[in-house]
């Protein structure tokens, strides 16, 4: 069973760059972000999840908190997440829009 998601409605989806020069930027630094299997295995919980808090990633991936924490961080940082501060928990959730935007400039090559 789902449960329900635990962060605010996702942002509009931004528009793929007209200029090539800034399409080539914003893809590399979405390609980057997503450039390691571990980053890549916490999105797809992410998007199977609709959420999750950072205890729920350790506890499904075989990594440690200090290095999920490193990871969500470039995640984040690139605008494939957000996350929500719940008192002390951050619950982590993808940013549809931007995974939707990565999508299509990859689809622009």
């Amino acid at each position: 069973m789902k449960k329900p998601p635990c962060c605010p409605p996702a942002e509009p989806t931004p528009p793929v760059p007209t200029d090539e020069a800034e399409a080539n930027e914003r893809l590399a630094q979405l390609a980057k972000a997503l450039g390691h299997p571990a980053r890549v295995a916490i999105l797809r919980m992410l998007v199977r999840e609709q959420g999750c808090i950072v205890g729920d990633i350790t506890r499904e991936l075989p990594f440690a908190q200090s290095t999920v924490s490193q990871h969500l961080k470039q995640l984040k940082d690139a605008g494939l997440i957000r996350g929500d501060v719940d008192g002390p928990r951050v619950c982590y959730c993808v940013e549809p829009g931007v995974v939707a935007l990565f999508k299509a400039l990859v689809g622009t090559l």
